[in-house]
């Protein structure tokens, strides 16, 4: 498949695609000679609903007709959650009305998107189908079967191109050799581009079926068709929050939810009332009324973003994300559309000037803080594909709205996790995989949210939401439980998976974890809505200069037996992630840590199925008091004690690994002998 070359069209990232398919991709550009006013291309839309700011539509414009097509396949929508499936349909609505105002229309069929692409292209013939770029792995994987099944049509005089776009946000040619660093990004002060209108569309003279948009009910109840009955159950568990769960174990929390009244013209229209929401006119309307904050108004509607802006402001600027983050996502409006009229209004406010020292506005800065941002780990996700000399492949998986790396490895076996600790990333388990691997497992590392190469958003973070984050991976990625293997504060974000939903772990690997051991321990009641403690702030940017100055000496010091294992890879990533936007934040969580719920009542009656692995020279902690009160009030543990510091997996990996595939081993074996022993009638001798 030829290459096309296209005006407001970057050119993509290298190696995104496998070798097989990179013939297939073609590169978008508004001044391509390529396009033919006679032929129809079709704009598949996914996570773009807008016409505004849409350079898919804009090349596609150039031919003589367009059909817009959204399809409803299963493998994009079961991503979604409830609030976000119910914003999408009222944003096809949206979309659908925005497209026949400019001489067009939406259409909507359900299926396989592949399945669908090919049918419709065979349909109308067109020889172009243009579809946004991707990076999370799963629409990925769409996009290659699309590829593929492109490959298999054919017309008289070329084939059917796959055209690739994207919004381009800074003005530059070349994504592929961006620096590492987001400081050193920031010193090449690229410009960001401006949006660009909506174009006038042409439909195909022939009569086609459209289809219609469907409710929430209709599409929910097509999202459970061929669904066994552990599917069913993993949705419903990914849908309970930390604090029901705690409700259920006794440990009541501190609710306090305000229910406003509904106004006209209301921003938020989903039933939970928590995020923006509609066409791209309504949540331009929205980002209005936030931006306007300072000014106050008249309007209910606009009074109503401020009210919502108050609650969701759990730390400062924390609330645009809150708000608009899932219409971002959904490319309800473009991430450049809300940098554009947030410098609109600074300029409005400053008779046309903006300030070197800063914007004017509270607001203003938490828009352009929170799309610069989002932009940065885009990049980043979009040029970074491999792992150590390994060379394993970097997925994305999105969480929330938020960008998480991850790795996979292995075809055969039970299922492992490994989840690192404070400040690392999954490259901390590089010399683990393999081993593990070898032995018949498949194995999955994740970078958990705020660490390494993962996003780090302006939220609250909280040892129940990096639990979340586990419990949610388990269930759309790894699709299974699995043996789960956690380092450092990594080992507690395990065990609160464990307590809080024990079928999706069949064992628990304790690496020198965090937490405590403490007798007698009795429940208390746990604050659902956390805020950032007084002075955290100020103490996270001192630790990150702390950091900074002696992230060499503190990392070799937790590796006392083995120092030259703490080498320039670790160093030199550590450092790099420092200086990643919302760093902060993610330090400032450090001040706010709830580590009150000990190991032994997490780990009541799964002590059986957990093994501990204790370096005894780790600085961090008191190694022999921790395996004393571990055997003592913890009996059905397995402990491990080895001659390492705080990183054991890292420091004396094949001692390590050994430990580890020898338990997952046992582990599995003794569950195939009860399952056996299950079989056997009661009766019967065994």
């Amino acid at each position: 498949m030829a290459t096309l070359t296209l005006s407001h069209f970057l050119p993509l990232r290298r190696n995104h695609l496998r070798d097989d398919h990179r013939r297939n991709r073609c590169r978008c550009c508004l001044s391509s000679s390529a396009t033919n006013e006679s032929s129809t291309a079709v704009v598949w839309f996914k996570q773009d609903l807008r016409v505004d700011d849409h350079p898919g539509l804009i090349a596609a414009s150039k031919h003589g007709a367009v059909i817009p097509l959204y399809v409803l396949d299963r493998r994009i929508l079961s991503r979604y959650t409830t609030e976000n499936l119910e914003l999408a349909i009222i944003a096809l609505e949206e979309l659908r009305s925005s497209l026949k105002k400019q001489g067009s229309d939406l259409m909507l069929r359900y299926g396989n998107a592949e399945n669908v692409i090919e049918d419709l292209v065979k349909e109308v013939r067109a020889p172009f189908v243009f579809v946004e770029e991707e990076v999370e792995h799963h629409l990925c994987e769409v996009l290659d079967a699309v590829r593929k099944k492109m490959d298999g049509v054919s017309f008289p005089g070329e084939s059917p191109r796959v055209v690739v776009w994207r919004t381009p946000f800074y003005g530059t040619q070349s994504l592929s050799d961006l620096p590492h660093s987001w400081e050193e990004f920031k010193k090449l002060t690229l410009p960001v581009t401006m949006p660009v209108p909506a174009v006038r569309l042409s439909s195909p003279e022939s009569e086609l079926q459209w289809g219609s948009v469907p409710t929430l009910d209709d599409l929910k109840d097509f999202m459970k068709e061929g669904l066994c009955e552990k599917e069913k159950s993993w949705r419903e568990m990914a849908n309970a929050s930390a604090e029901r769960i705690l409700m259920e174990r006794n440990l009541e929390p501190n609710v306090n939810e305000t229910v406003g009244k509904k106004v006209n013209n209301s921003a938020f229209i989903t039933r939970s009332r928590d995020t923006v929401g509609g066409g791209t006119e309504a949540v331009l309307n929205g980002l209005a009324g936030y931006l306007r904050y300072l000014e106050g108004t008249s309007r209910d509607d606009w009074q109503e973003v401020h009210a919502r802006l108050r609650d969701a402001e759990t730390r400062p600027g924390a609330s645009f994300f809150k708000l608009f983050g899932p219409a971002l996502c959904l490319g309800i409006v473009s991430r450049r559309r809300v940098h554009y009229e947030a410098i609109e209004y600074e300029k409005e406010r400053n008779a046309g000037f903006i300030s070197p020292f800063g914007y004017s506005a509270s607001t203003v800065t938490a828009a352009t803080d929170a799309v610069c941002s989002m932009e940065w780990y885009s990049l980043v996700a979009l040029n970074k594909e491999t792992t150590d000399d390994k060379r394993r492949s970097i997925r994305i998986w999105r969480w929330k709205g938020y960008l998480i790396q991850y790795t996979v490895a292995g075809n055969e076996g039970p299922a492992v996790l490994l989840v690192h600790g404070f400040g690392a990333f999954l490259e901390h388990y590089r010399d683990n995989v393999d081993s593990i691997v070898n032995s018949k497992n498949r194995v999955w590392t994740i970078t958990v949210l705020g660490f390494g190469k993962s996003e780090k958003p302006n939220i609250i973070y909280t040892e129940l939401l990096w639990s979340e984050l586990l419990r949610d991976f388990m269930i759309e990625v790894v699709g299974e439980p699995a043996h789960c293997v956690g380092n450092s504060i990594g080992g507690y974000f395990v065990s609160l998976m464990a307590f809080r939903w024990p079928e999706l772990v069949k064992s628990v690997i304790l690496v020198n974890s965090a937490g405590n051991v403490i007798p007698g321990y009795s429940p208390l009641s746990v604050s659902k809505e956390r805020r950032v403690p007084f002075g955290a702030q100020l103490g996270a940017r001192l630790l990150i200069l702390f950091l900074r100055f002696n992230v060499k000496k503190l990392l070799k010091d937790c590796y006392p037996v083995k120092p030259e294992r703490a080498d320039e890879f670790l160093i030199t990533e550590m450092l790099r992630a420092s200086q990643d936007p919302g760093v902060v934040m993610v330090l400032e969580s450090i001040f706010g840590f709830d580590l009150s719920l000990p190991l032994n009542y997490l780990l009541k009656g799964f002590e059986e199925r957990t093994l501990v692995i204790q370096g005894m020279k780790d600085p961090i902690s008191d190694p022999r008091k921790k395996v004393a009160l571990l055997k003592e009030f913890c009996p059905g543990m397995e402990i491990k004690k080895v001659n390492a510091g705080h990183c054991p997996h890292d420091e004396i990996p094949e001692e390590v690994n050994h430990i580890i595939c020898e338990w997952i081993a046992k582990v599995d074996n003794d569950e195939q002998q009860q399952a056996l022993k299950s079989l056997i009638p009661a009766d019967l001798p065994q």
